[in-house]
């Protein structure tokens, strides 16, 4: 897994929308947090995008874009992101590139997919990482916790 202080992999996604976006285009304006998950109307990880959901107002008046990645479909993330009224970017990584590049580790013996959490600075530099299977709340308030510790530094 990757770590702290170690760069943000570069990489190019479809969002639920099918616009392309990139991680170059998004370092250096704000920090983001980016959350891998394993699938879209499963039980923890409709607890942990809500939970987002439910906490974005605090992320983006701290100055903060938070991304979902899973290996679910565009039209997938599209239905998911509308059922729960998520504000938020959700990325299509089908092939799992990204997920491999972030070096996000299967859990249940490797049979799903990790849920990890990495809080990204302006820099592009790593500045948190939250690495829970089974505490979708807590990637949220470690994340938000991380963001605010950046913000005070600066």
């Amino acid at each position: 897994m990757k770590q702290i202080g170690d760069q943000c992999p570069v990489f190019e996604l479809p969002d639920q929308n099918g616009n392309i976006i990139s991680s170059k285009d998004l370092i250096g304006k704000k920090i983001l947090v980016i959350y891998f998950y394993p699938k879209d109307h499963t039980p923890g990880c409709t607890k942990e995008a809500c939970s987002f959901r439910d906490n974005h107002d605090q992320f983006i008046e701290e100055g903060c874009e938070v991304i979902g990645i899973s290996s679910d479909k565009t039209d997938t993330h599209l239905r998911f992101a509308d059922r729960h009224s998520l504000g938020f970017t959700l990325l299509s990584d089908t092939d799992q590139k990204v997920r491999k590049a972030f070096e996000v580790r299967p859990s249940l013996f490797g049979l799903i997919p990790g849920r990890v959490s990495y809080v990204i600075d302006t820099n592009g530099k790593i500045a948190g990482i939250y690495d829970s299977q089974t505490n979708p709340h807590g990637h949220v308030s470690q994340s938000l916790a991380t963001v605010r510790s950046l913000k005070e530094k600066s």
